[in-house]
């Protein structure tokens, strides 16, 4: 069995019986490769898990299949308590799709439903709320607003979990609407109530509001092996003053970085950690405003790449003879892209040190500043009046939305608009891509790379990754 053989699900019911017949294979084997690509339920005891859950296997006549966890909570499943099936990486197909599901499977994970309900993602999308909702349920067996519940019960357990938060807050920071809507939620996905979650993590409620000083602590998941140091290398490299730092020697770094919120500011750190064949990052979240963990959460996943299928990616690169031993050499290499598009394509313009300069000149000092990150990136209004008639066109055309580089952006409409923009050539328009978009097949190489589709950006991180002295000529 192939991993190919199992992705791109389509609807749960139109699941092809040898597709069915491959994904039990994959739930038999406990391969955890097929985690978050699918979700297993079994109809004799109510539960649903991830492909690799270590409980015995079921029957495959009392198995029935589903392409989201939201999809198995609609059908009445519960969670399983031991394999935590809410806390899997994102399927890579959604990711990484440019077309309308995959745009607002994004927007979903960025809180927009949260935020701006159904009608808001539609608009984004440039559709109407019943295309979104058929288009999405015929793909993920789920609606926008049901993926977004089963979002905001991983957010509220997470909450329950690591902090001493009181239930109240944890409700309203997590999305939901009321408090009542926040207990039955929990109890229908868990079979707990809130408390109970608590309970088993040992976390006590706290009186009152409380300050965490070392931050909310998570566990960013991420499938397959992750090759860590070549990504924090890259970070280090780029990182602006005020706004980022890394701190530590290699294999044990720590990179720290400021960020700007829809609701408030938030300071990330995560954790180097050795090279593993499937795990998570340790990360701590500082936010002024809990609402915005989900958000926060999701742009750490986009900048360290954490919901990419890195088995895909090196088996189709390791067919070149070039780039073979480089992939032995670093298996699960990742495609980072940005935590803030907007930011980046500003970087990609100007440069380290010029952005360095802007963020001097014009970034927003923290209300309470940590160590050295004392600043947020200017915002794309601030610079729009810039003497670089370069910068001030990319910032006004950010400021005013003609360009769109979030994470539910129409990634062919962005290209044209900068092509459209003075001062931007190729190269930057292929780095803005790749980082801002996160696209995961843009040729930076300049030869084409025919082998290397549809993975051309890691390809290209190969190449850099082997060639310290050549990532720095090439910006990247």
């Amino acid at each position: 069995m192939t991993h190919d053989e199992v992705t791109r699900p389509g609807a749960y019911e139109t699941v092809a019986d040898d597709s069915d017949r491959t994904r039990y294979e994959a739930v038999s084997s406990r391969d955890a490769r097929f985690d978050g690509e699918f979700f297993f339920a079994v109809s004799t005891t109510g539960i649903y898990c991830r492909p690799s859950c270590p409980a015995v296997t079921p029957k495959r006549q009392n198995v029935r299949f589903f392409p989201t966890a939201a999809a198995a909570q609609g059908h009445g499943f519960r969670a399983c308590r031991r394999c935590r099936p809410d806390a899997v990486p994102g399927s890579a197909e959604w990711n990484v799709r440019a077309d309308v599901v995959g745009r607002a499977v994004r927007l979903i994970g960025d809180g927009v439903v949260d935020r701006e309900g159904v009608p808001g993602l539609a608009g984004r999308l440039g559709y109407s709320t019943r295309q979104v909702q058929r288009q999405l349920t015929a793909e993920l067996g789920a609606g926008p607003v049901a993926l977004a519940r089963a979002q905001r019960a991983h957010t509220a357990r997470v909450l329950l979990q690591t902090t001493g938060l009181p239930v109240t807050e944890i409700a309203f920071a997590a999305g939901f609407a009321s408090v009542r809507q926040f207990n039955d939620t929990i109890r229908q996905i868990y079979a707990r109530t809130p408390s109970a979650l608590r309970e088993e993590a040992g976390t006590k409620a706290a009186r009152g509001h409380t300050a965490f000083a070392a931050g909310i602590p998570l566990r960013l998941a991420h499938r397959g092996p992750y090759e860590t140091g070549a990504v924090f290398d890259l970070l280090a490299e780029e990182a602006v003053e005020r706004v980022e730092e890394m701190t530590g020697a290699p294999g044990a770094r720590t990179y720290r970085r400021t960020l700007r919120l829809p609701y408030g500011t938030g300071i990330v750190a995560v954790d180097e950690a050795r090279p593993r064949r499937g795990g998570w990052l340790e990360a701590r979240i500082h936010l002024t405003d809990l609402r915005d963990l989900t958000t926060a959460v999701q742009r750490l996943r986009r900048l360290f790449d954490l919901d990419a299928d890195p088995y895909a990616v090196d088996e189709r690169l390791a067919t070149d003879p070039r780039l073979a031993p480089l992939v032995a050499a670093r298996p699960g290499l990742r495609s980072p892209g940005a935590a803030d598009p907007d930011e980046y394509a500003v970087r990609a313009l100007v440069g380290r040190e010029a952005a360095g300069e802007l963020v001097e000149a014009s970034g927003k000092r923290l209300d309470v500043p940590c160590g050295a990150l004392t600043h947020l990136f200017p915002e794309p209004a601030t610079l729009a009046t810039h003497p670089d008639p370069s910068l001030a066109a990319l910032a006004t055309a950010l400021a005013d939305t003609t360009l769109r580089l979030d994470a539910g952006a129409d990634r062919d409409e962005a290209v044209r608009v900068l092509r459209a923009l003075p001062g931007l050539d190729a190269h930057t328009i292929a780095l803005i891509r790749t980082r801002s978009l996160g696209e995961p097949d843009v040729d930076l190489t300049g030869d084409g790379g025919e082998l290397w589709r549809p993975w051309r950006s890691y390809a290209h991180r190969h190449l850099l990754a082997a060639a310290p002295a050549r990532r720095g000529r090439e910006g990247l």
